[in-house]
């Protein structure tokens, strides 16, 4: 009898550890567009949380340019990517077959700061102003042209400057008179420093599609479980940091190059920077894709020029996939 019921109990494990080997897990190389930053928390929240593990997905977080990461999962090289919604647009008239499956921002999160002694208002007041920016490509270009058309103005009224991501160092020592930012990080790090600036949003005049998560029309057809997974993961991570800012501050030290042993006051400004960015994410409605922003945003690209011809929008966005 004791034989016949270890026999039994090996067969149980036996059966118990071949259904747990075969059990499917997906490893996902995710590129983000930018060096580590605590922005970034709810991946690296997602993570720590096993938010990512429970849907069978092993995550890489990858910084790379958001150009080159619409290009690989358009190919198919890569199954996701967080990019924003204008790099979706211009990808899909390349005819690459991306689609924005989940948003993370509400809010675009560019903007353009100034030093108070610029006077700056409203986009208007651009007018005659040398403005730095990363270069003409990316969100943040994106941005400045909405607030240049907001403002009755295009690039002829403006001298527009390549100065990479120096925007904090370039507006401190004057090199420009305005810099194109992130309303959730050079601000905050300016004030830190002493410097009173003007803040104008994109947001506060144009509704646009920000940062979200794509993927490719392959990987919603053959694999529509590994989607809601990646989205599932992803917007968990965004309502839990939004709701436990503290603790996502401090899981962000694990991912983020020397945030540990920044000084007091410093973390102090870095910990602003995650409040700031919470502020603007989607968290009442998680991952949702509202479709006016996506006509707001062709729009400014048809007026660009970046775009020939309208897209067919229902195709470039998808809500199918969020969490119910």
């Amino acid at each position: 009898m004791k034989k016949t019921l270890n026999f039994i109990l090996c067969g149980i494990i036996m059966l118990l550890a071949s259904a747990c080997s075969s059990q499917k897990v997906s490893a996902v190389r995710l590129p983000l567009g930018y060096i580590p930053n605590v922005q970034f928390a709810p991946l690296y929240v997602a993570i720590e949380k096993g938010y990512f593990s429970e849907e069978g997905i092993q995550v890489e977080l990858d910084y790379n340019m958001e150009t080159d990461s619409v290009a690989l999962v358009g190919s198919d090289e890569l199954q996701f990517a967080i990019v924003s919604g204008e790099q979706v647009l211009l990808g899909r008239a390349q005819q690459l077959p991306v689609v924005y499956v989940a948003a993370w921002y509400e809010d675009y999160p560019v903007g353009i700061a100034a030093l108070k002694e610029q006077n700056l208002r409203s986009p208007h007041d651009l007018k005659g102003k040398t403005i730095g920016l990363p270069g003409l490509y990316g969100a943040s270009y994106i941005g400045l042209e909405a607030l240049l058309h907001a403002g009755g103005l295009s690039d002829a009224d403006v001298t527009l400057q390549s100065i990479g991501y120096t925007q904090v160092e370039s507006l401190a020592n004057r090199v420009v008179d305005v810099v194109d930012i992130y309303t959730s990080n050079e601000p905050i790090q300016l004030q830190a420093r002493g410097y009173e600036v003007d803040v104008l949003p994109v947001s506060d005049y144009l509704s646009l599609v920000a940062n979200g998560l794509i993927t490719n029309e392959k990987t919603m057809e053959e694999d529509p479980d590994l989607v809601r997974g990646m989205v599932r993961a992803l917007t968990r991570g965004v309502t839990y940091t939004a709701e436990h800012a503290d603790e996502a501050f401090q899981i962000c030290k694990k991912y983020v190059d020397n945030l540990a042993s920044l000084t007091p006051e410093e973390q102090e400004v870095q910990r602003q920077v995650l409040e700031a960015s919470i502020k603007i994410w989607q968290v009442e409605r998680p991952g949702y894709s509202d479709p006016q922003a996506w006509q707001n945003m062709q729009d400014l690209l048809l007026r660009m020029e970046l775009l020939s011809s309208p897209l067919d929008l229902s195709a470039a966005y998808s809500n199918t996939f969020l969490p119910e």
